[in-house]
């Protein structure tokens, strides 16, 4: 009884089974597949699945691992290179052992093929992927069949108005540039208009303020001569000056204390101008004469 013997020994030494698991891998890492006993198949089973999960791995431990067991270089970029790609998203059962129903002449052991899933000779996965069985489709109620109709037709609705704006708009593309034309030129005539008027306020205001400084000048001028002509009257009319100053001698004499700067004032009054010929007397005539 073989308890606790796992394994299988193939009717070989040990170094000779190695060396042969060795051989097998390496040619199905480069040709894809292999011909062999059923027996040899299921054992070079695991050899080779240990060497594609070292590859999934891919650091350089893994690689020199493998190299422990693989023998070519063609066989170790294979492996590193495109399998490791290959069954990154799957774990485990990288190979597949197909029977073939046949015997070997010699000692009538069963044959069997081991080949890679997804290589060049696989052709179970492509039939498997095509004969699938297609799941029954769920019947759909009509409501949701009225709702998925109703959706349908709103989108292609508002497909079709967005395309009847872009036509809109590309339509009113020219007329919309003529128009803005026109307002830039309206706003710039607008806006020369708008100048002219400040400048003629501007020159308004100017003449306006010489105008001013002008009568500011005359003013006192004209005081000064209205002063003149005032101070010329009261000396030309001496009676008048006399007939306006007895009233006020008499309001003087009825004061009690009389003002000394009303008193200038009236002899300032009756002093004649010497310069004016109508307020001379007979006598200052008179006297000019004879000294003359």
């Amino acid at each position: 009884m073989r308890h606790l013997k796992a394994g299988r020994r193939l009717g070989v030494t040990t170094s000779h089974r190695r060396a042969m698991m060795r051989n097998m891998v390496t040619s199905i890492l480069e040709k894809g597949e292999i011909r062999c006993t059923l027996a040899r198949a299921k054992e070079v089973r695991k050899p080779l699945e240990k060497m594609i999960t070292l590859a999934k791995r891919g650091d350089l431990h893994a690689r020199r691992q493998a190299l422990t067991f693989v023998k070519s270089k063609e066989a170790m970029s294979q492996l590193f290179d495109e399998l490791s790609e290959r069954y990154s998203d799957r774990q485990g059962g990288y190979c597949r052992i197909i029977k073939l129903g046949q015997t070997r002449l010699g000692d009538n052991s069963e044959m069997a093929i081991v080949q890679l899933i997804g290589s060049e000779n696989d052709q179970l996965s492509s039939l498997k992927s095509t004969s699938g069985k297609k799941k029954p489709a769920r019947k759909s109620s009509k409501v949701l069949e009225k709702v998925s109709e109703e959706v349908r037709q709103a989108e292609e609705s508002s497909e079709k108005a967005v395309k009847e704006e872009a036509v809109e708009e590309q339509a009113d593309a020219p007329e919309k540039s003529e128009a803005s034309e026109k307002t830039e030129s309206s706003e710039s005539a607008t806006a020369a208009e708008a100048e002219t008027p400040e400048q003629e306020t501007s020159t308004d205001e100017t003449e306006e303020q010489q105008a001013k400084t002008e009568t500011s000048e005359e003013e006192p001028v004209q005081e000064s001569d209205q002063e003149e002509t005032e101070a010329s009257g009261k000396t030309s009319d001496p009676e008048q000056v006399e007939a306006s100053a007895e009233p006020e001698h008499t309001n003087l004499s009825s004061d009690p204390e009389p003002d000394p700067a009303e008193n200038k004032e009236s002899k300032e009054i009756r002093r004649p101008n010497p310069y004016d010929s109508s307020s001379w007397n007979t006598s200052t005539q008179s006297s000019l004469n004879s000294h003359g």
